[in-house]
């Protein structure tokens, strides 16, 4: 039985990892504060990808205005309504510079000489692009996740003051608690309890006896006007 044939090992690629190691730890990035700081600020450029939805740039308190706008449209009552709320705002506000910053890249490009490069114009407004695109759909997916969460807690309270009032005794059905409604005719509808109480209070004359002459007032029985009614369950 023949021996297994020994891997050959490729020294070339072990130098290669060897040295970018080594190298790597002579990478230790920026180390100086404004360097640091430049760095902690590459992604505001544009601003579309920063921690910060407010740039050094932007007036504080109009983006301060601009949250309370959506505080006081959408309301929230929770800690997760209102982190959804604020998601909002910060989205909206960065989509509002997304037409700025188009504008700023096409005043740069029509100022250079025109035989200039058009790549780097074509490539910052298809990256802009992109970004305006992300922002849009994460503007409409946290809507979405609110107004279910506001929706699912209107209905449990709703569901919480049914079942109180039904805990009371109080019926959903306004007839039950002996309020009366006109029909479409505008006739009085009675309400449940009510109908005998309604039979004796019609409009109708007693029959004329026999006996009486002709003179004779006309007896007639005492009822209400047709907008009132009359309680019978007391």
């Amino acid at each position: 039985m023949s021996a297994l044939p020994t891997p050959k090992l490729d020294y070339s690629n072990i130098q290669r990892a060897a040295i970018n190691r080594a190298n790597s730890e002579h990478s230790t990035g920026p180390r100086t504060d404004a360097g640091k700081e430049r760095s902690s600020r590459n992604s505001l450029r544009h601003g579309l990808t920063a921690r910060s939805a407010v740039l050094p740039s932007e007036d504080r308190d109009t983006f301060d205005q601009h949250c309370r706008q959506f505080l006081e449209e959408y309301q929230p009552t929770t800690a997760t309504e209102t982190h959804l709320v604020q998601e909002l705002a910060d989205t909206s506000w960065r989509l509002r510079r997304v037409p700025l910053l188009e504008a700023h890249i096409l005043t740069e490009a029509t100022s250079r000489e025109q035989h200039a490069n058009p790549l780097p114009t074509i490539h910052a407004l298809a990256n802009l692009g992109l970004h305006g695109a992300r922002l849009s759909r994460q503007f409409h997916k946290t809507l979405d996740q609110l107004r279910k969460i506001q929706a699912a807690r209107r209905d449990l309270k709703t569901t919480a003051t049914l079942e109180n009032h039904k805990n009371k005794g109080f019926s959903a059905d306004p007839s039950d608690n002996g309020f009366v409604f006109s029909t479409s005719d505008g006739a009085p509808r009675v309400s449940k309890g009510t109908e005998s109480c309604a039979a004796t209070s019609s409009h109708t004359h007693a029959p004329r006896s026999a006996s009486l002459p002709p003179d004779a007032p006309h007896p007639t029985t005492h009822v209400l006007p047709t907008h009132q009614s009359i309680d019978c369950r007391n």
